[in-house]
């Protein structure tokens, strides 16, 4: 096993042009981290340059205590498991999973027992002597899995392995992959842009986002345990993309004495944990955040509320065991939880809800950061 250092990392592949912009923390010895972010915003290169498939444009790369900018990646002891499978349709499963350490010239009794623990550990000695084409999508991506583990690497690095699954074998997926690195205790970087995948798995969740050209913003917008980015989401980006359904976002003002909030003609007061930023933002405007799950009918509530709003309904979302209700007010969609699907309003029609103040989040609209 072994810790990874990011130390100002940045990667250009054309000149002044940057897709990777000062990335600096540690991943620590033993520890599943997920990076996680939109379309482009630079994870699965990060993931290429740990493992040596992407050069380092600037900065510096550790695995342990060795920089490894320009090492060869066979030299990293790293292992990685891709997006597709990548397995020899011409060989069976034993010889996929073994053929790694045939290349090596392994001692083929080695080779048989390492072959036999991943097998064991993964459910596979069944379907040993099958070719690829004879196993269904989650047994595929086990055996690309046991290739990985035969190996006894000091770096894990998954790169979107579970998208290619259908939604029941992802759930699945997602457990036997937490269960496996919590028995390996193997430093492990695991790629999505699921956020259910990297809440439901990672020790620690880094958040990136694409760059842009300010030379001053880096892709890293938070890092942190999955309840920590949740909780308390940094900046708007992060308060935006984590959570499903997201977070309302809507615009805000403080009132002149620092006491509330008005947003939409609504007055809300204050919660504890921001009354003396408020106070710094006497009359001035912010973002004003709450997520659905704070948002609910009077009778079904379990909080104290003292705020709330009235809107159209515009999108009912029944999930079974709740109902997400999207409603129009004044212009803008909120979006707020029904955990009861008897007597539902019907779109167009008027709905009122209660807000709960304790968990709202407040950002600078300008810096778009948490007020602190």
């Amino acid at each position: 096993m072994a810790s990874i250092t990011l130390d100002h990392l940045g990667k250009s592949y054309t000149a002044g042009v940057d897709v990777i912009r000062d990335l600096s923390f540690d991943i620590r010895d033993g520890e599943f981290m997920v990076f996680v972010g939109p379309s482009g915003c630079g994870k699965s290169t990060v993931l290429r340059m740990i493992a040596g498939l992407e050069t380092v444009t600037r900065g510096r790369l550790l695995i342990g205590d060795r920089v490894v900018n320009d090492l060869h990646p066979k030299d990293r002891d790293i292992a990685m498991v891709f997006q597709s499978y990548a397995l020899y349709p011409h060989m069976t499963v034993y010889d996929n999973i073994a053929f790694g350490l045939q290349i090596r010239k392994m001692p083929e009794a080695e080779i048989k027992k390492r072959v036999q623990e991943a097998a064991d550990t993964l459910g596979l000695n069944a379907y040993l002597d099958r070719k690829p084409k004879a196993l269904s999508g989650g047994q595929r991506q086990r055996v690309a899995l046991g290739r990985a583990i035969v190996r006894n690497p000091s770096v894990f690095l998954f790169d979107e392995p579970l998208s290619n699954l259908d939604a029941e074998l992802r759930v699945h997926m997602r457990a036997e992959i937490s269960k496996l690195q919590r028995r390996l205790k193997t430093t492990t970087v695991y790629v999505t842009h699921d956020q259910v995948e990297a809440m439901t798995m990672g020790h620690r969740i880094c958040v990136l986002r694409p760059c842009g050209s300010d030379p001053n913003v880096s892709n890293l917008t938070q890092i942190g345990t999955p309840m920590e980015i949740y909780d308390t989401p940094a900046n708007l980006f992060t308060a935006g993309f984590m959570g499903t359904p997201k977070m309302n976002l809507l615009k805000a003002k403080i009132t002149d004495d620092g006491d509330d909030v008005l947003f939409y003609g609504v007055r809300m007061p204050v919660s504890e944990q921001f009354k003396a930023a408020a106070q710094k933002y006497k009359g001035r405007d912010v973002i004003l955040g709450i997520r659905p799950e704070h948002i609910g009918a009077a009778h079904e509530i379990d909080w104290q509320s003292e705020t709330s709003v009235t809107g159209a309904v515009e999108i009912l979302e029944p999930l079974g065991h709740e109902v997400i209700v999207h409603f129009e007010v004044q212009g803008q969609t909120v979006s707020g939880r029904l955990r009861s699907h008897q007597q539902l309003p019907n779109p167009g029609e008027p709905i009122t809800l209660q807000l709960r103040t304790e968990a709202m989040h407040l950002f600078d609209p300008r810096t778009e950061k948490r007020l602190e």
